[in-house]
């Protein structure tokens, strides 16, 4: 029984917490249900889950960068440099696949290292580096590929990307290991600890021995690898690596987290909130495509929600002071 209440009682409170924008998600479900041709489909299920496996490789990095009360940009344009760096290493320098799939997560990880050591040491806003960084990651990807996508016939590469495992697409796979992943980091180790505290109060968290230089510099790391890995994916499940792809991903990426709950002013986050918005993001796209509504609706639909989200988020933020 004792049992049964340790696992219930977080459930009810994860409810309690999240029942506006769950009960959103099931809304948008019924909606495009009613109205869009095949939203309950398994074909469009598994298309549905593909994307959002792709932009949640991007919001999780994007998550660690806002509880830092940061935020990275770089996602979309770091995934298309990862994809056409991934391909190149082993059609054009004749590498085997696997050495390509490390080159693009390692160009992942380097530049998010970079952005992390930028941010740290120069104290420049992390909108300005991340904004920085994703014209130059987005210029190298058409420099490298002379403007036009390198394509491949390697069959167990684009798998990676589109294979199954059992009635589960990769990518889906893929996404539920790196949840988990970001779960434990969170949750319970002392570096997830550390995050939240450096998001909460940067002062306190210096004056309570926390080094903050070495957290600010892993999670931009992190959001590096992934948006190298989303590059990868990407490329695997176009048979190419395209410099032109992932142009707006990362808005995608910072919506799913913000409604998610993630606060801009750092300190608050949680990967079920991420997971919410992340299907959010996904059932509105994919809902609209179905409804046949025009695909720039969706870019302002989309920024009308991070705009929401984040006023929700402040109103949230003066209620709890005025409330000490």
């Amino acid at each position: 029984m004792m049992n049964n209440n340790r696992i219930m009682r977080p459930v009810r409170e994860y409810f309690k917490q999240n029942w506006g924008i769950l009960l959103a998600l099931f809304g948008m479900c019924l909606v495009f249900t009613i109205f869009g041709n095949n939203f309950l489909t398994q074909t469009n299920i598994v298309n549905l889950l593909r994307t959002c496996a792709t932009n949640c490789y991007l919001a999780i990095g994007v998550q660690l960068a806002i509880i830092l009360a940061g935020i990275d940009l770089t996602g979309g344009a770091l995934a298309a440099l990862s994809g056409v760096i991934c391909v190149m290493t082993f059609e054009n320098a004749g590498l085997p696949m696997w050495a390509g799939i490390v080159a693009g997560i390692l160009i992942g990880l380097i530049v998010g290292f970079i952005n992390g050591a930028v941010v740290t040491y120069t104290e420049i806003h992390p909108f300005v580096v991340t904004l920085a960084m994703q014209s130059i990651c987005r210029g190298t990807a058409y420099l490298l590929a002379n403007g036009s996508p390198v394509t491949t016939t390697n069959r167990s590469f684009s798998s990676f990307g589109t294979g199954m495992l059992g009635p589960i697409p990769l990518p889906v796979v893929y996404m539920t290991i790196f949840l988990i992943f970001d779960f434990f980091l969170l949750n319970k180790t002392r570096t997830g600890r550390h995050i939240y505290a450096v998001g909460g109060n940067e002062t306190a968290a210096r004056f309570s021995g926390i080094n903050i230089n070495k957290i600010k510099i892993l999670v931009w790391t992190i959001s590096g690898a992934m948006a190298g890995f989303c590059g990868v994916v990407l490329a695997a499940r176009m048979s190419s690596g395209q410099p032109a792809t992932g142009e707006g991903y990362e808005t995608d990426a910072i919506a799913a987290a913000v409604l998610g709950g993630t606060s801009f002013f750092g300190g608050t986050g949680t990967v079920g909130g991420l997971i919410i918005g992340v299907l959010i993001i996904g059932v509105i796209s994919n809902g609209l495509n179905l409804m046949h509504v025009n695909s720039y609706w969706q870019f302002v639909l989309k920024g009308i929600i991070i705009i929401v989200a984040v006023y929700a988020d402040r109103m949230k933020q003066k209620r709890q002071n005025a409330a000490k």
